[in-house]
């Protein structure tokens, strides 16, 4: 797969390159908008999901029951809780993106002393989206502080994970009381149901946005902002470079199998000439690559950002890096832990990233 992917015919007049990145910027942002208003219960699930890890007793079973209980605690306002800060972070991450990675693609095409838009091997094309990746993290670090802390913030108002029961492990619960109440002749405890019962807190007393960005900078100043940046560091630059590998190995087999279908020369096609599903279908590929691959990065960092909220760190100085976290995380859970809401995720990146990259392209193509 090393021969050349990227780009059509070569052009002789480059586009003006402030018009370049005002589209990057302004296709990528709308990509992102649309994508995340889509996702974002199952991203708010995912992180709950990994954010207990860490508990002495899971809050829930898994993401169906995650977001059971989310709509049944909090409502459907529940279910978005903290969707400004990743509507913001859907646009910084998917403008980055696309604007770094076509700009890195011209700066490789430079120094080999390639045409403008000439095509790039797979190699050149994830050396370039890696380095998009890696540039966005810096952008992204505090945008998804401040959502993982909006994400979990409930939970550390409802009583402790092990009372939190659905109705069968409710039911579970009161048949055991009444087998040991039969064989030791014990008083049977208040029923189980009236001892999970849970007063949700109101939105209104929980922290907005800027006043989790106000409390983490008086207590950790400026550089707190970025807690959790090598865990970010590492998912978005390996992920950036399966993302857009991905995206482009898959494209451009469609496009052989449409040069071959067509009786067309290949190096005269690019991706405006495929159809719209195979656009979605190449993006999905992307998704599910991106999340799959460096998920463990990604659960590593929900944890770090998370421990201050739900562990009672507050004001208590600097919780455990990536690294200690890491470990703790083998140690209790071994590799189950870091793949916990891995499979939410990955259900939710193939429509969500078919999305993104259907709109980008098309956009793209359109205003050419």
């Amino acid at each position: 797969m090393d021969e050349a992917l990227s780009g059509g015919p070569i052009s002789a007049n480059p586009v003006n390159p402030v018009w370049r990145g005002l589209k990057d910027v302004a296709f990528g942002s709308t990509a992102g908008i649309i994508s995340k208003i889509f996702e974002h219960p199952f991203d708010l699930c995912k992180v709950r999901l990994q954010s207990q890890v860490m508990d002495q007793h899971a809050r829930f079973s898994g993401p169906i029951d995650c977001l059971r209980q989310t709509y049944t605690n909090e409502g459907i306002r529940g279910l978005y809780r903290g969707l400004p800060a990743p509507i913001v972070g859907a646009m910084a991450e998917n403008a980055s993106l696309f604007l770094t990675y076509n700009e890195l693609q011209n700066v490789i095409r430079r120094w080999n002393g390639y045409e403008y838009g000439a095509p790039l091997s797979l190699k050149q094309l994830m050396l370039a989206a890696a380095g998009a990746g890696g540039i966005a993290s810096f952008l992204l670090t505090p945008i998804e502080l401040v959502k993982c802390k909006m994400q979990v913030q409930m939970l550390a108002h409802l009583p402790p994970a092990a009372s939190v029961l659905s109705p069968e492990a409710q039911r579970r619960a009161q048949v055991q009381a009444l087998i040991h109440a039969s064989a030791t002749g014990a008083t049977l405890p208040h029923p189980v149901s009236q001892q999970t019962s849970v007063q949700a807190p109101s939105f209104k007393t929980l922290d907005g946005p800027w006043s989790i960005i106000r409390r983490t900078v008086a207590q950790h100043g400026i550089k707190g902002l970025w807690l959790g940046q090598t865990g970010t560091f590492i998912r978005e630059t390996g992920g950036g470079a399966a993302w857009f590998g991905t995206n482009e190995a898959v494209s451009s087999l469609l496009l052989d199998r449409l040069a071959r279908r067509e009786s067309l020369p290949r190096s005269g096609l690019s991706k405006k000439d495929l159809r719209w599903y195979e656009l979605a279908f190449a993006g999905a590929c992307s998704g599910i690559m991106f999340n799959f691959v460096l998920f463990p990065a990604d659960s590593v960092k929900s944890a770090v950002q998370t421990e201050e909220e739900l562990r009672g760190n507050k004001g208590k100085g600097k919780g455990p890096g990536i690294g200690e976290m890491a470990i703790r995380m083998w140690r209790k859970e071994g590799i189950r832990g870091f793949y916990a809401g891995c499979g939410v995720t990955v259900a939710r990146a193939a429509p969500s990233n078919a999305l993104i990259f259907l709109i980008y392209d098309t956009l793209s193509a359109k205003f050419a």
